[in-house]
């Protein structure tokens, strides 16, 4: 967030249990049918929306707050906002929260780290809910305490569907400065001086096991590069190309509409918040996009990219390319560009067949089947549709190649030739 500051073809895409991939019918090959799996996860709903015996809900949100940085503030405020509208027995909402010294000292100025299932309140000002597990200091930047804090939060309220959103800083797969060594992360502890790089993020989703919705309320995350890495480990990934401001996500009006129709499915719910968070910046001047996407159309996303980059070289019509990189939607890091709006720019400008016609194939997947919700709004965020690349002008950082993306793809070799042209 902003002062809150994300090889082979897939062969096979698990999704949450054998008999809806059997009645979805459901082709894992090089030729997967992305809009099929849209559909199957419209229909993954929970009959009538009750929650089944022994306890089990029909979703637990999962929220890991990391506040042990400047955004200290805004995690109480996101808290107390999940609190205005509380856990059911069909929904639950598990929180782990970390605070440490220096930044803010309201609502008893407690350090550590305190794990709840949030119950509803009418008190803004102040966490309520029962605190169910105190740790007296965790490194919030380690992926394996994510791991630690979703096992708990399974154990604690288990549910038939899981959604998970990590809290804090982002950088995309980038650094957050030039000056300092946190390559390609997320959930920076200021105490510890750790995070979790992209990587790092993929280790711990593959640890958790496969959930559902994997959502980033921090900036830059919604990249290609990171949603690559962990696409076998959610069925839908949401997520900002820009950064966030301070405030994030708003809670309440994501979690009203779930617990009202608590039988809503895994896309539908996606969809809410990626609304929620647009609706609450809309009329602002505060910068905001957000959008959801489904994973198993990751590898499709590399052949159709890898065709049509492999045709652009080819027609080496360098000069339009270049002015195409200059005039495309950026964001907070120049390099991270929308890949759409690259895409519609060359392919409107070349007058090479081969170029226009898989442009066109690539143009349509992104829009119809890959990208399943967006919103940009307010000034300056007009081309933002969903995705973010790695697209630089100047200099290639080399750890690029280290990524799982990078590996998968010929975008490397792409973007370190368009890094060379000049319009």
């Amino acid at each position: 967030m902003m002062n809150k500051g994300i090889v082979a073809l897939l062969a096979c895409v698990v999704l949450a249990n054998a008999r809806i991939v059997a009645a979805a019918n459901i082709d894992f090959d090089q030729g997967v049918d992305v809009k099929g799996i849209v559909e199957s996860l419209q229909a993954r709903v929970t009959p009538q929306g009750r929650a089944t015996k022994d306890g089990v809900a029909n979703w637990t949100v999962m929220v890991y707050v990391n506040a042990k940085n400047n955004l200290e503030k805004y995690g109480l405020l996101n808290v107390n906002q999940m609190e205005m509208v509380g856990s059911t027995d069909k929904v639950k909402i598990a929180v782990e929260m970390g605070r440490m010294s220096r930044y803010d000292s309201s609502d008893g100025g407690w350090k550590g780290e305190r794990r709840y299932i949030i119950q509803k309140d009418n008190d803004v000002n102040h966490v309520s809910s029962p605190v169910l597990q105190e740790i007296a200091k965790a490194d919030m930047g380690d992926w394996r305490h994510l791991v630690d804090f979703v096992n708990w939060a399974r154990k604690t309220a288990p549910a038939q569907h899981y959604m998970l959103i990590v809290w804090n800083h982002g950088s995309g797969w980038q650094k957050l400065t030039a000056s300092d060594n946190w390559l390609r992360g997320i959930s920076y502890d200021d105490e510890t001086g750790n995070h979790m790089s992209t990587p790092n993020l993929a280790s711990a989703l593959a640890a958790i096991g496969k959930i559902d919705i994997y959502a980033s309320d921090a900036c830059l995350m919604q990249m290609a590069e990171v949603g690559y890495e962990i696409k076998d480990y959610a069925d839908i990934i949401v997520g900002s190309e820009e950064t966030e401001a301070g405030d994030g996500y708003t809670y309440n009006t994501i979690l009203s509409p779930l617990v009202a129709q608590p039988a809503m499915s895994a896309l539908d719910l996606a969809k809410v918040t990626v609304k929620s968070y647009g609706d609450h910046y809309a009329g602002t001047n505060v910068g905001a996009t957000q959008s959801a996407i489904v994973s198993a159309g990751l590898p499709k996303l590399v052949t159709l990219l890898d065709g049509w980059t492999q045709a652009v070289m080819a027609a080496n019509e360098t000069k339009l390319v270049a002015t195409a990189r200059s005039q495309t939607q950026r964001f907070y890091y120049a390099d991270n560009k929308d890949l759409r709006h690259f895409v519609q720019l060359v392919d409107a400008a070349s007058a090479n067949s081969e170029v226009k016609n898989q442009g066109a194939q690539l143009e349509k997947f992104l829009a119809n089947d890959l990208v399943v919700a967006n919103i940009a709004e307010n000034s300056g965020l007009d081309h933002s549709q969903g995705l973010a690349i790695y697209l630089p002008d100047s200099s290639y950082n080399s750890d690029y190649s280290n990524l799982a993306w990078a590996k998968a793809s010929t975008w490397p070799k792409f973007a370190q030739w368009v890094k060379g042209l000049r319009n």
